[in-house]
């Protein structure tokens, strides 16, 4: 059979991820330093654990309803109103998810047909751009410039705003450039956005991990709400990357469409993990808070890690990445982290793994210890000054 001839032409045309490259290149080298996963090395904190251990003892084995059980959408309700200001009826307007990347997915095919535009700030998250153009949408990358702190300029937004144009993705805080977005700054997007049908997908799965001002949802301005679909899980602030639990909250008209998808798709969001978020939601703001100094600790030890390099680096103010420049080694993207990982067996992320705007940058996790991070910052130095040789 020609395999070629079958398989859907946008499936096809999607590119494989450049992260995972990396990781699996990576994976066959014992002694390899990687710095590159996007996942805390922190345990899942024990409270949340033990419920979902106590969820299997009680037999908690079946289905929920689709948009998850009535319980863990109240405590979502509840977390939002008190951590973000945000006001959402759990019965109508929130949506449980197989992680963040579900809703992602659920949110961008209820709203995108074949021709639409969405408009994707970058670098950003690899996954808007193929399912969006699962979906027939037509991405239109929108680069974000170190001079901005790798922020979402509005006066670029609207120059950038189509009849087409159908959804915004706002990535902030951002993967993999740490950037995030002040109140003023949504409030410029904000305004630009009056007057249109345009709908925001509003990707807050870092929203926790700030290191300055507290996050600030752009679903909380005035007039923004009724056009926005916040998505946010539980992998980044509490630790549950293989809980694989998110969820998206907006509009009724658009989270109850998303819910049909979803009811089709994945019937509903794993029974033990649900369980398991509601003690998050209920008990672990503590565990926030450790999580968060740990990381802002480590944060600063390797953007001048790397300042002290030479690889000029601005200073992230969320997530847990820094984005180090690396073109004053002549080296593209690509070539850097390759021979990096080659001769020194330390991995990174090029930069242009999150869109060509990434190029002459490189991803850095601080997801890990600070041994870890010094070893690998050790080796960085070693193989630049072999090359300055």
């Amino acid at each position: 059979m020609d395999y070629d001839k079958l398989i859907a032409p946008a499936a096809a045309a999607m590119r494989p991820s450049g992260i995972r490259k990396f990781f699996d290149l990576a994976a066959e080298m014992p002694e390899c330093i990687s710095l590159g996963v996007g996942e805390p090395d922190f345990k899942t904190p024990w409270a949340i654990r033990e419920a979902g251990i106590e969820s299997l003892e009680m037999g908690h084995t079946k289905y929920t309803s689709n948009a998850g059980l009535k319980e863990l959408r109240i405590e979502i309700s509840r977390y939002l109103e008190r951590r973000m200001d945000l006001r959402y009826d759990p019965m109508r307007e929130i949506l449980v998810t197989v992680g963040g990347s579900e809703a992602i997915d659920m949110c961008i095919r209820t709203l995108i047909s074949p021709g639409d535009e969405v408009i994707i700030p970058e670098p950003c998250f690899v996954c808007y751009d193929p399912i969006t153009t699962l979906s027939g949408g037509v991405p239109v990358h929108l680069p974000c410039r170190r001079e901005d702190q790798f922020r979402l300029n509005a006066e670029a937004l609207r120059q950038a705003i189509t009849p087409k144009t159908k959804l915004l993705i706002m990535p902030f805080p951002n993967n993999p450039t740490g950037a995030v977005m002040s109140r003023e700054d949504l409030e410029a997007v904000a305004e630009v956005l009056q007057g249109t049908d345009i709908i925001v997908l509003s990707d807050e799965i870092y929203a926790e991990l700030t290191y300055g001002p507290r996050h600030v949802s752009i679903a909380s301005l005035p007039g923004m709400r009724e056009r926005t679909i916040v998505v946010n899980g539980f992998s980044k602030s509490y630790a549950m990357t293989g809980w694989r639990l998110g969820y998206a909250c907006g509009p009724e008209p658009i989270i109850k469409v998303m819910t049909k998808i979803h009811q089709s798709a994945i019937m509903s969001a794993p029974t033990t993990s649900q369980y398991a978020a509601i003690v998050a939601l209920r008990e672990c703001d503590n565990e926030i808070e450790r999580m968060r100094e740990e990381y802002n600790m480590r944060r600063r030890l390797v953007v001048k890690g790397f300042n002290d390099l030479g690889l000029t680096c601005f200073e992230p103010q969320g997530a847990f990445y820094t984005f180090p420049c690396i073109q004053s080694t002549g080296m593209t993207s690509q070539e850097f982290c390759t021979t990096l990982l080659q001769e020194k067996h330390v991995a990174l992320v090029p930069g242009d793994a999150f869109g060509a705007s990434g190029e002459g940058f490189c991803r850095v996790s601080y997801a890990y210890s600070v041994d870890h991070l010094r070893e690998a910052l050790r080796r960085i130095a070693a193989f630049l000054q072999e090359r300055a040789k």
